[in-house]
């Protein structure tokens, strides 16, 4: 009987490490949520070098179809993220959202942690946190409708040069959030990844309209392996352009039913009008199989 409690107690001990590790390991590397006040779209997207199969870049995505979208990440832990969500049902502003996920760390210690939170509230509004514990090189920067933060970094080039794509890129969120990542695409960006010629070793873009209900969004891809020695970046790029890739910024306020486009709205002194036939299948086609890059 002694033995099977030992045997019990070293086995549930064994299990429990396991889980604790899992999640404090779970870094999450460079990540951007952001939203869009004119259409009332929120989204996001991230990339990190861990290389498991229970644990990818996008278990640090939190987003709340017409309300904003929450980033837990370094050290990541579910505890952290569960409560950031109940924090955003509540309809708590960002800041006070990060004031709360810190004073209440599930884990003991925000010293460790990392958060990027908006939401359309006002126009717009974000605020980041960025523990003095992450490991280097770690920052997170932000504007009225955006936040981006970035741990174990290469440097501080890859989160500028993020906001600059994000900032410089015309189209709608799902474009500028995807520009975002390929200007995190560098050798090494999660410094862990740069024994593998990588950024990152999983990555993911999500982006909800504000009739999207949590769990069926928009736009949800995310690469968790890659083949050969092609970045998770860039194969996420081919799956974004396979489901329909970038269109105007006011492309995702089109009414589905009708079939001609005009552009800008409100106009301008020059007006675009023109037939975009693949926006409307998009929009109910399903997404290409994440294995089947092609």
């Amino acid at each position: 009987m002694n033995l099977y409690k030992n045997l019990t107690r070293r086995y549930f001990l064994i299990f429990l490490l396991i889980i604790t590790s899992t999640e404090n390991y779970a870094q999450h590397t460079f990540s951007i949520c952001s939203v869009d006040p004119v259409t009332g779209q929120v989204g996001s997207a991230g990339a990190t070098c861990i290389a498991s199969s229970s644990v990818s870049a996008i278990i640090i995505s939190d987003v709340h179809p017409g309300v904003g979208v929450v980033h837990t990440q370094a050290s990541w832990i579910s505890a952290n993220q569960n409560y950031g969500t109940s924090l955003m049902s509540q309809g708590l502003t960002p800041q006070q959202i990060i004031d709360s996920l810190i004073s209440n760390d599930m884990g003991g210690d925000s010293s460790i942690r990392q958060y990027g939170v908006v939401t359309l509230t006002g126009g717009g509004s974000s605020a980041g946190f960025t523990g003095a514990n992450c490991f280097t090189y770690h920052n997170d920067q932000q504007g009225p409708t955006y936040s981006i933060q970035g741990n174990i970094l290469l440097g501080q080039h890859i989160l500028d040069s993020m906001q600059s794509k994000f900032l410089n890129t015309p189209g709608d969120l799902a474009c500028k959030l995807m520009a975002a990542m390929q200007g995190a695409k560098v050798i090494g960006a999660d410094t862990r990844c740069t024994q593998y010629n990588l950024s990152s070793y999983s990555s993911f873009i999500r982006v909800a309209n504000t009739s999207d209900v949590a769990g069926s969004l928009f736009l949800d891809i995310s690469v968790n392996t890659y083949p050969g020695n092609v970045d998770p970046i860039d194969s996420m790029q081919q799956l974004f352009s396979q489901w329909g890739g970038c269109f105007p910024a006011n492309a995702s306020v089109w009414p589905q039913t009708d079939k001609l486009k005009i552009y800008p709205n409100p106009a301008t002194d020059e007006l675009t009008i023109e037939m975009h036939q693949p926006y409307f299948d998009k929009l109910s086609r399903p997404l290409p199989d994440n294995n089947k890059i092609e």
